[in-house]
């Protein structure tokens, strides 16, 4: 199967933290060696380095290669004014617009496929040389905490892109109802897992590593964003406050405010070590004795299709979770828990759990494969291309 080049605008930079997009970037280039993949990073935002008082964006490099997958570049337009400004907005777009058009063309990119990501790509539609554009949507963004005037620029923009892309990816079932109501082509096709990757955390030997020296057994182990439209702040609280002989670790960027931070470092039992390659994770979730999901349940929350449901599951250890999108679907390997004494009711009974359930949630991880899932996109990507231009 021959597939067209690809334009891959994220929501996120590539980095050590994998995500939706570099499983799904990294598979299709490892497939087809011949195919060019133009991964378009976050912005080199000058003008926020200029009120804070830094240079990053001055040393982040334009296009790079990606070590190991070399038909995949990594480019980053410049972001000159912010985007609260109607003004600024768009004349960042038009830089982007510039930049995106230039590094293609040096790259031979031709006829391409416009994948976008972020809902307020919708400025590239027609503006861009595609033959087709393809709309992923992985989080319902319109119900985000934010302004009124943000929120009403997110549903315009999404609502935009959804009825103007030629075609609409989801992740979850909740996205999909959402979804089906703005496209008459959407697909589901949710997150997957590598595995094999998470083999070692039950199977593994040798030391942990040395963060996981500070905490005490038994240790409760989330991995993911901790954002406070994700994570129930109060359920931590309350469980590290009804079992202080445990350590509750959140492991992961964390996008807390200074206040909520500060709360939750001052708990001796709570612990942040920040985000941890994609390369190490297994190694750190090797110290965890039940995987936990303290999620807010949100309609944000609902649209989710969790990649740590999928991990843990690899993973094989006990998992708590609340009553969320994706972990309630599994009620024979997920013990579900809504308030903090619930909580803590099931985390001692996942401890008394050992590993007999351990294989089952394996071999169900085994049948969410990335494999399987790009599959899907493999097929739904060249199906684009064999349409011709539009």
């Amino acid at each position: 199967m021959s597939l067209p080049d690809l334009i891959f605008v994220s929501l996120e930079n590539w980095d050590e933290i994998w995500r939706r997009n570099q499983f799904v970037c990294a598979n299709l280039a490892r497939r087809h060696p011949r195919m060019k993949i133009l991964f378009v990073g976050l912005p080199r935002n000058l003008s926020n380095d200029l009120r804070q008082g830094r240079i990053t964006a001055l040393r982040t490099p334009a296009t790079v290669a990606v070590p190991g997958l070399q038909n995949v570049v990594l480019t980053h337009p410049w972001k000159l004014l912010p985007d609260s400004l109607p003004l600024g907005r768009r004349l960042n777009e038009w830089i982007a617009r510039r930049h995106i058009r230039r590094v293609a063309t040096e790259l031979g990119i031709v006829d391409p496929v416009l994948w976008l990501n972020p809902h307020s790509a919708v400025h590239l539609v027609g503006r861009l040389p595609a033959r087709r554009v393809i709309y992923d949507v992985t989080d319902d963004w319109i119900s985000l905490t934010q302004s009124h005037s943000l929120r009403e620029l997110t549903r315009a923009q999404d609502a935009a892109l959804c009825r103007s892309a030629d075609a609409v990816i989801v992740c979850s079932g909740r996205l999909l109802e959402m979804k089906r109501q703005l496209s008459g082509n959407v697909h589901l096709i949710p997150n997957g897992v590598d595995a094999e990757h998470y083999r070692l955390v039950l199977d593994g030997h040798g030391p942990l590593p040395p963060e996981a020296g500070r905490w005490k057994r038994p240790v409760f182990g989330y991995t993911g964003t901790v954002h406070p439209d994700r994570v129930d702040l109060e359920l931590v609280a309350g469980v590290a406050a009804r079992m202080p002989q445990a350590s509750l670790v959140l492991l992961g960027p964390q996008y807390l405010s200074p206040s909520d931070l500060s709360r939750l470092r001052a708990l001796p039992n709570v612990f942040l070590p920040g985000p941890v390659p994609y390369s190490r994770l297994p190694d750190f979730m090797r110290a965890f004795d039940v995987c936990i999901t303290p999620h807010l349940t949100t309609d944000f929350t609902e649209s989710l299709n969790p990649i740590k449901l999928w991990e843990y599951l690899a993973a094989g250890k006990p998992i708590v979770s609340t009553d969320v999108a994706g972990f309630r679907d599994y009620p024979a390997l997920v013990r579900i828990a809504r308030t903090p004494d619930e909580f803590v009711a099931a985390l001692s009974d996942a401890l008394e759990e050992g590993v007999a359930l351990a294989d089952a949630r394996r071999n169900e991880a085994r049948r969410h494969a990335w494999d399987e899932r790009v599959d899907r996109i493999e097929r739904l990507v060249a199906s684009c291309g064999r349409s011709g231009s539009s």
